[in-house]
């Protein structure tokens, strides 16, 4: 059995078009009825950085990969313009890394994602979110029957937040994720996998 094999049915790998729906109702959402822009990046509720690692499980030859991370927090409404519950945040997050796939190779992506905190099973210290959007991502290689090195890159999962201080919050997630074109290009082998992430919020 082939390393993962549980995830072999992640539903992101079996409808590629909706990497561009997902991509393009993003950007749509950005803008109000007058088209100005609807949003402000200047006053996140907390930043962060994480590494993150991680493999492919499907194709095979699979591949494993570092990457750093920067990300921004921001409540939802501040981002898209409507409304929205308290717990649901907006995520920006940039990725760069490498991969060792057919050797050493850069890795990197551009993501965003709603983020929603459980609150209800919060503890003093920790609180568990789900998160899941899409982005960007670009790899200096390419699997068989891939036509693209710049792709889309769509992503959910699970995590939690850890506040062992009051000026200090730690946080972990775990993410199943895809990579292919969307259909943009007849050859669109993807490529799905799963990621580890362990960050600190500032």
């Amino acid at each position: 059995m082939t390393r993962y094999a549980i995830f072999k049915h992640f539903p992101l790998h079996r409808t590629p078009i909706i990497h561009l729906v997902i991509v393009t109702t993003f950007f749509a959402g950005l803008f109000t009825a007058e088209g100005s822009v609807a949003f402000s990046l200047s006053s996140p509720e907390k930043t962060g950085v994480a590494i993150s690692g991680g493999s492919s499980y499907d194709p095979e030859p699979t591949f494993d990969f570092l990457q750093m991370s920067l990300c921004a927090i921001y409540d939802y409404e501040d981002i898209m313009p409507h409304p929205a519950p308290d717990p649901l945040k907006f995520k920006f997050e940039l990725n760069a890394g490498g991969t060792d796939h057919p050797d050493t190779r850069l890795l990197t992506s551009f993501n965003f994602y709603a983020v929603y905190y459980l609150y209800a099973l919060s503890a003093p210290t920790m609180t568990p979110y789900i998160e899941g959007g899409a982005g960007i991502v670009y790899s200096d290689f390419q699997v068989e029957g891939q036509g693209l090195r710049l792709n889309f890159n769509p992503q959910a999962g699970i995590g939690c937040e850890w506040q062992p201080h009051p000026d200090h919050t730690l946080f972990t997630a775990f993410h199943a994720y895809h990579i292919s074109n969307g259909g943009l290009n007849s050859d669109n082998r993807g490529i799905n996998g799963v990621l580890v992430q362990f960050g600190y919020y500032f």
